[in-house]
């Protein structure tokens, strides 16, 4: 399915930014509360790393706070956000295409890792990936009356199996080293406005969501096991947009153990402009070093 990528981009950005200006002080207050109830600070302070959804801010929110309050209470002065960058330019879509078919990633110049303070390109800057992280940060921040720990986002970029040859991994080993890692993934796209056939699009409550836990946990297990080309591969099945921010972090922290905390959807009809059922799984995971 062909897409106008920078239309998409521009929906997407507006679809955000009108949800979040539609929470209440109220509305938020009530979504960090209810976050409260997970407590997931001591896996991140023992090395492991939580992975939050940046699907609709009214279906995962919770999920995302409960991530970030997780980041607060370990005590943490650093904290490294792996990101996922989003192909919004058809040359980052053929791209990763491209490397998916085999292709060598050192042959793409977008090959590499962004973020903020690094020279080069600048593509992260109008993603949306990590609005609902910052969003709630400041909320909790706020909250609690803190400055709390400094945030670092890295948006690695067509790692193509290979994580350790991304250029500018080794400021991540080094940042590694002292942070806490939390990253991000919508690990499950489905349905008609995803390019699936009609007859095999699934409702989440009519099998699809089963459909989203078991394409997940698949996932989990290539990834946890180190297999970086068959993620990559994976992530290409699942309509996952984790590929390489999944690699990275794995290849940072080394052997681990996934599970998935919560798992929730979020419709994405509108914004493609197709009919339902078409939608993203909204996954909490949680990784345990082994």
């Amino acid at each position: 399915m062909d897409l106008d990528l920078e239309r998409l981009h521009q929906e997407i950005l507006e679809m955000y930014r009108a949800e979040h200006a539609a929470l209440t002080v109220q509305a938020t207050l009530e979504i960090l509360e209810q976050a409260q109830s997970w407590k997931l600070a001591s896996n991140l302070a023992s090395g492991g790393v939580l992975v939050f959804p940046h699907a609709g801010v009214q279906d995962c929110g919770i999920q995302v706070a409960a991530v970030v309050q997780a980041c607060l209470d370990s005590g943490t002065d650093q904290v490294l956000v792996v990101s996922v960058l989003h192909a919004f330019t058809d040359e980052m879509e053929q791209a990763r295409r491209d490397v998916a078919k085999g292709a060598d990633p050192v042959l793409y110049p977008c090959r590499g890792i962004q973020g903020p303070g690094l020279e080069g390109r600048q593509d992260w800057q109008t993603d949306h990936v990590l609005m609902s992280f910052r969003y709630f940060w400041e909320a909790e921040r706020k909250r609690r009356g803190i400055q709390g720990p400094r945030v670092i986002e890295r948006y690695p970029y067509l790692a193509g199996g290979h994580p350790e040859t991304l250029p500018g991994i080794e400021e991540l080993v080094e940042l590694a080293r002292r942070s806490l890692i939390v990253s991000t993934a919508d690990a499950f796209h489905h349905g008609i406005g995803y390019g699936d056939a009609p007859e095999k699009s699934l409702d989440p409550y009519q099998g699809g969501l089963d459909q989203a836990r078991t394409a997940i946990e698949e996932g989990i297990e290539i990834l946890g096991r180190g297999d970086y080309w068959g993620y990559n591969q994976h992530c290409v099945r699942a309509k996952s947009d984790a590929r390489d921010a999944g690699q990275v972090f794995r290849y940072l922290r080394g052997e681990m153990t996934g599970r998935i905390l919560d798992l929730t959807h979020s419709d994405a009809a509108a914004l493609y402009h197709q009919p339902s059922p078409t939608w993203v799984a909204a996954a909490l995971v949680e990784w345990q070093l082994a």
